[in-house]
């Protein structure tokens, strides 16, 4: 990561902060401001307002004035993602273009029946782990997302001799995660839709050269896809 820090934090303008986002904001602000001593720490703000189903209208107005009530000021003006459809566009072409993405004809009663024809039942409220029916092809169906393909071409539905992407939490010490077991293939863009969150975040982080990323506990499963 060098010898530079940015972090950010990125709220979904669906009302106003809560208090766990709050606590996010301000263990994010502080963290890059450990790093101001060397000159080296900045902190960015990015509004992540693409699925607009969730926005509220005013509430990025309102996330922006609580953190500028309690000083947390970013080092640039922030970013709004409704703004970069272009690069999200420009990502996913890329990724068309090296084939580590598919169109997917399967809705999630596909998925269900799809998994219970191999056998593989759905523990609660764990995830709905796609099981790789479109990666051979639609089959004359249409496409109603695009995927990423977590494991490479050639394997098959059932495969799951992938590495798993490892990484290091400052907290909870060294992590895993086999992608293509824990989640699947899983969505960048729906066909009707916005581009996906798993998709836009890393774009951003990668534009805005983010170091580091501090958030909730409950997002931590989102690394592994990200990375």
């Amino acid at each position: 990561m060098g010898d530079v820090y940015t972090g950010r934090f990125a709220p979904s303008p669906s009302g106003p902060l809560h208090a766990g986002s709050l606590v996010a904001a301000l263990a994010s602000w502080l963290d890059a401001r450990a790093w101001d001593r060397s000159g080296t720490g900045r902190w960015l703000v990015r509004i992540e307002d693409l699925d607009t189903q969730r926005c509220v209208g005013g509430a990025a107005a309102t996330i922006l004035r609580q953190l500028q009530s309690l000083g947390l000021l970013p080092d640039e003006t922030p970013m709004f993602q409704s703004q970069r459809s272009s690069l999200y566009r420009g990502a996913l072409q890329r990724l068309v273009v090296t084939g580590r993405v598919y169109p997917c004809s399967c809705s999630r009663k596909d998925i269900e029946a799809a998994r219970a024809r191999l056998g593989l039942p759905r523990q609660r409220h764990a995830e709905l782990v796609y099981p790789g029916t479109c990666r051979s092809g639609l089959h004359g169906k249409a496409a109603l997302a695009w995927r990423f393909r977590t494991i490479a071409q050639g394997y098959g539905p059932g495969d799951r001799d992938d590495p798993p992407v490892q990484w290091s939490d400052r907290r909870l010490g060294p992590q895993q995660q086999q992608v293509s077991s824990a989640v699947g293939d899983f969505v960048v863009q729906r066909a009707d839709g916005p581009f996906a969150y798993q998709l836009a975040v890393v774009v951003d982080d990668a534009a805005q050269h983010v170091s580091h990323v501090v958030r909730g506990e409950d997002l931590t499963d989102n690394t592994a896809r990200q990375i």
